[in-house]
């Protein structure tokens, strides 16, 4: 099943750049495993903000919470789900 996400990131201003960038690192490590495994299809950038809007491939409601929730980011972002289905009208 599909997933559009959207992530708003807020870290906190009192914390140490060098923490923020370990988090950043792992965070990026994290989410490119997912896209090699097939499971975070997309990742966009909302310019000016720092957030995106991403697809994921869930077999389900909880396999998509265990991965947003395994985000290093995920204590410090807003998330919004809306789960996906297919159009009648997409030839694809």
């Amino acid at each position: 099943m599909l997933y559009l996400v959207r992530m708003d990131v807020h870290i906190p201003a009192d914390m140490p750049a060098e923490k923020a960038a370990e988090i950043k690192a792992v965070e990026k490590a994290y989410s490119q495993n997912l896209q090699r495994e097939g499971k975070w299809r997309h990742i966009w950038r909302v310019v000016g903000e720092y957030s995106n809007y991403s697809v994921f491939d869930a077999e389900s409601n909880d396999e998509l919470h265990d991965m947003l929730s395994g985000l290093p980011l995920f204590p410090y972002m807003d998330i919004e789900v809306t789960p996906l289905a297919q159009h009648p009208s997409d030839i694809h």
